[in-house]
């Protein structure tokens, strides 16, 4: 029987038992008779086996732990951004157990399925653990031996110098919020992922004892772990009805156009926070002095870029912005005053820095009272604690300051109302990770460290929304949780990077696997300060070492900020001789990421990059050597990277302007430590390209 629909997805009751739902792309099996659902894309990739399961009374209990399933619900829908799809129920009873409910949705033309859980019951329910999908049946197709899948970790923040890692069977690992299963050679993939960020934290537990093969993926909310930077358990969640995240899993022939893919359609759900304006250019002040940072340095910094920079176009919009990290505080009110003046009067916009959930005192300071509150609350009274009143563990030397707590609502108040006073246009927002941690709220509705974090974010971010104050505030995040995204313009991509080569590879390798991220989540990834010459905790760089931390800024998406003390004469050579390059300027103003071509690496980076820029015709390359003593000749398959083997390419280094002619292949010699930016144009007498 067929079940009508205005849809391109069809229903079909096969049986009884068996309902099979497909628009062409991916396909369900509901099997009514055990519980059971598939989801099988095509080319022969699938999870098959899915049961949802939620932790309740000391016990995990599953679909196949209930004697009835029903398809009790079909329905069309239409959701902005994904079109016109059905929505599909599965109630599942049983005596005894809460009725555990399944959502499916399918829409025309897409290679996926969003599931949802529920729980529901008369009276109330509170689960802090709820499984999505868990299957032992997990396949990407191929024949056998030549598609082994390789599965992305992806971190839960970007703190403590945590790695994007790439694993294979035997396993047992812990993506947060989304991960890629993949071939390696054909990218053919299954991503699967959260689609909704107030509430859980998710997590997907992938595990095999054998090689070649996954026998088990547990996708559900309720993750804690070291890596969520968690002492306590999982929040639990209330309710008559009570409601997992919402899922995606999709099948795509590239796994990287899954992962943008999966961005997009979180934003379907929950849109970007809106920019307006182009990519911020300018300068940190971290790198360049941290604790040491004083007026002089940020005086110096102002004038040497409108002075001997800006005139040769590194700018956007006309303007730079000059921003202050930690150890503002450094300044006398007065010195803060002229700083601001001088910024102003050089058509600069000021940035500044704080940490809105992180307490750095100590015990002796847990009497200080907390700004904004008029005597009314100590720092000791808005720390986050346990079930047991006991503060919770420091995390990077910071205890946690409870978002949802009236006193440090009212901080958030008094110190969002100085910095707009004082004319900043932009913020830096750290060690937000605080603020994510489950622990025992003030407010009573809200009981999982992710709701307490996005309660608090979304305060803050009001406070500085156009709509308040009158005018763009840019808002970036630091050491930050990946998601919820939509509370600021942008986000680090990593952990702090410096200036060596090692730094330039450790952003690349949150590149490699997060490029997807600039333009969907966040307007714009942040590659962290861009160091030419030498930070203040590290020794100087060699000359390609210096420029190859640019180049890597360049290509992610991108927030360009200077992070050298150009009153160092080899600091400011460098922003002379490299930042008044047209071309790679024009690059990092498009604010625009460049795709990793390999992805199998492991704990380390792809070292190329490419940007289709249709607009312009072309495309670019970005290849680095991460070798800092041997030289390398690379060969780069002009296919493999997504171009036209057999047109025939003019091609101009970016860095030198030198000009040359390719088809099929691209021979790069790379020096210890560089890198270069090429871009690619069909000659008008050569084919099209293919993309």
């Amino acid at each position: 029987m067929m079940l009508t629909s205005d849809t391109a997805v069809q229903v079909q009751q096969q049986n009884v038992n068996l309902v099979s739902v497909t628009n062409g792309h991916v396909s369900l099996e509901i099997n009514l008779e055990n519980g059971e659902v598939s989801c099988i894309g095509n080319h022969s990739s699938y999870v098959k086996g899915i049961r949802s399961a939620f932790r309740w009374q000391g016990r995990e209990y599953g679909t196949d732990h209930y004697q009835v399933h029903e398809l009790v619900a079909k329905e069309d829908v239409v959701r902005e951004g994904f079109g016109k799809g059905i929505r599909l129920v599965v109630l599942h009873k049983a005596s005894l157990l809460p009725q555990l409910e399944q959502h499916f949705y399918m829409f025309e033309s897409s290679p996926y399925v969003l599931v949802q859980t529920a729980i529901v019951g008369d009276e109330e329910l509170k689960a802090n653990r709820m499984a999505v999908i868990q299957s032992k049946a997990v396949s990407i197709g191929g024949e056998s031996g030549q598609n082994e899948p390789s599965i992305l970790r992806v971190p839960f923040d970007n703190d403590k110098w945590v790695r994007y890692t790439v694993v294979k069977p035997p396993l047992d690992v812990e993506s947060y919020e989304v991960t890629a299963l993949f071939a390696p050679d054909s990218r053919r993939g299954i991503v699967m992922g959260s689609l909704t960020h107030k509430v859980w934290k998710t997590g997907i537990r992938m595990q095999s004892e054998q090689s070649g093969h996954i026998e088990g993926v547990d996708l559900y909310g309720g993750a804690v772990s070291e890596l969520t930077r968690d002492s306590q358990p999982h929040g639990y969640v209330k309710g008559k009805r009570v409601e997992s995240p919402l899922v995606f899993i999709g099948f795509y022939e590239d796994y990287r156009e899954g992962l943008e893919a999966y961005g997009q359609a979180n934003t379907w759900i929950e849109a970007q926070l809106p920019w307006e304006g182009g990519v911020p250019i300018g300068w940190n002040s971290w790198s360049a002095a941290m604790s040491d940072l004083d007026y002089d340095l940020y005086i110096a910094t102002t004038d040497f870029l409108k002075n001997e920079v800006q005139p040769l176009g590194f700018e956007n919009e006309d303007t730079l912005y000059i921003n202050f990290d930690a150890f503002w505080d450094n300044f006398t009110p007065e010195e803060m005053k002229n700083a601001l003046d001088r910024v102003q009067q050089n058509g600069h916009r000021a940035g500044t820095y704080w940490t809105p959930f992180a307490f750095w005192g100590g015990p002796d300071q847990f009497g200080q009272v907390v700004e904004g509150t008029n005597g009314t609350y100590t720092y000791g009274d808005i720390l986050l604690r346990d079930s047991d009143g006991e503060i919770l563990p420091d995390v990077d030397g910071g205890l946690a300051i409870d978002p949802t707590h009236p006193g440090n609502l009212q901080r958030i108040d008094w110190f969002t109302d100085k910095f707009i006073s004082e004319g900043f246009e932009y913020i830096k927002l750290d060690f937000l990770a605080h603020g994510s941690l489950e622990g025992q709220h003030h407010n009573p509705d809200i009981t999982t460290g992710i709701a307490a974090y996005h309660y608090g974010m979304s305060y803050l971010q009001h406070k500085l929304s156009p709509e308040v104050i009158g005018r763009p505030f840019f808002i970036n995040l630091s050491i930050a949780p990946l998601f919820p995204y939509a509370l600021a313009h942008s986000r680090r991509i990593s952990c702090d990077v410096f200036g060596t080569l090692a730094d330039t590879e450790y952003l690349l390798n949150s590149l490699t696997h997060g490029w997807w991220m600039s333009n969907t989540l966040y307007r714009y990834n942040d590659p962290d300060h861009s160091v030419l010459y030498k930070s203040f905790n590290q020794e100087a760089t060699g000359w390609h070492e210096g420029r190859s931390r640019l180049t890597a800024s360049v290509i992610a998406g991108t927030v360009l900020l200077l992070g050298d003390d150009f009153r160092k004469e080899e600091a400011a050579e460098r922003a002379r001789a490299w930042l008044g390059n047209t071309d790679i300027l024009n690059v990092a103003r498009m604010g625009k990421t460049f795709r990793p071509v390999e992805g199998d690496m492991g704990k380390l980076s792809s070292d190329v990059f490419v940007l289709e820029s249709p607009e312009e015709k072309s495309f670019y390359l970005a290849i680095f050597n991460f070798d800092a003593a041997q030289a390398a000749e690379k060969p780069i398959s002009l296919e493999r990277a997504g171009l036209n083997a057999n047109a025939l390419y003019n091609v101009q280094d970016l860095w030198e302007g030198s000009q040359g002619e390719t088809s099929g292949e691209l021979i790069v010699s790379l020096e210890p430590a560089e890198s270069k930016i090429f871009r690619l144009t069909v000659k008008e007498n050569g084919s099209e390209s293919n993309n």
